[in-house]
């Protein structure tokens, strides 16, 4: 009996020892993902200040500050390199005094010393008509989804490129700021191809509307598209059919509405006047053709 205890005794010790280099990999292993998670925590709060600071700059119209987040080859997929970003951004500022930005990170994923930011953006402000039609205080309102293309300078992120994916802003005077309007449009479509913008206004029946939808390929500066002005059918929809341009160009959808009143001043005359006014404005990115691809005939006979 106690020759068997001291063999299982002298077994389980030298099963202990044996598993001695095993436990040791199993710890060394597991302290390695502690530390890469640990690094990818890091880096991870570092892209998230990279968001914060450029929401920061923005709203206290820090161009400086904003510029430093961005690398001097900074480059956006409607083609505009980093000082026309930024001479845009500052035009911006300067015609709206107020505007303040806010962003969501919805994703984020990091590859070596590069990385991707998927945000959701919001800009309000408020500002003072300088239109003959309508003297009225109007509000923006903007909205927008962006991926954001960053990559490692040193040890911090800079921001390389960035992509809008959706863009939707609504400025609003007078009686059109408790209005219902919406211009729908697709979020993109393919160079030469043919898209439709519907224009909805919310309004009652004896408010007359006059509306206009156009569009514009953003280029700089900007070229205004020629309005023209239709009374809104009953239906209170205003619908358009655009062709995509084929110069590799994105492009706005550009909606104007008018809300005119007409009050009686005597007996015999009655005071017509422009009570309200829109702006609505989307974006509809192009997807340009790709003139080097060959596509297989599957109508062909085989011979």
């Amino acid at each position: 009996m106690k020759r068997l205890l001291l063999t299982t005794l002298i077994l389980t010790t030298a099963l202990s020892f044996a598993a001695v280099p095993a436990n040791a990999g199993f710890f060394s292993e597991y302290k390695a993902k502690i530390e890469i998670k640990r690094e990818l925590k890091n880096e991870q709060k570092k892209l998230e200040n990279i968001i914060s600071k450029q929401m920061e700059f923005s709203n206290v119209h820090d161009l400086k500050g904003l510029s430093s987040l961005y690398t001097a080859d900074f480059m956006n997929n409607d083609g505009y390199n980093k000082d026309l970003y930024m001479s845009l951004v500052q035009d911006t500022w300067d015609t709206y005094s107020d505007i303040t930005y806010d962003a969501v990170i919805e994703e984020m994923e990091i590859d070596g010393n590069f990385a991707t930011i998927t945000t959701r953006e919001t800009a309000v402000a408020t500002v003072t008509s300088d239109e003959e039609l309508i003297e009225a205080t109007g509000e923006l309102y903007s909205t927008g989804k962006c991926i954001y293309y960053l990559v490692k300078v040193g040890e911090d992120w800079k921001i390389r490129s960035e992509q809008i994916l959706e863009e939707k802003t609504t400025l609003k005077y007078g009686d059109a700021r408790y209005t219902d309007i919406d211009l729908i449009t697709p979020n993109q479509v393919a160079a030469g191809s043919e898209y439709s913008a519907s224009l909805k206004v919310d309004l009652p029946k004896e408010n007359i509307v006059i509306a206009s939808i156009g569009k514009e390929r953003m280029v700089h500066p900007q070229v205004k598209c020629d309005e023209v002005f239709r009374k809104l059918p009953e239906d209170q929809v205003l619908e358009r059919v655009f062709k995509a341009n084929t110069d590799n160009l994105n492009e706005y959808t550009v909606a104007s509405v008018g809300i005119t009143k007409a009050e009686p001043e005597s007996a015999t005359v009655v005071r017509v006047y422009m009570s309200g006014l829109a702006i609505v404005m989307t974006r509809v990115n192009v997807i340009p053709k790709n003139n080097f691809i060959k596509f297989e005939d599957k109508n062909a006979e085989e011979i």
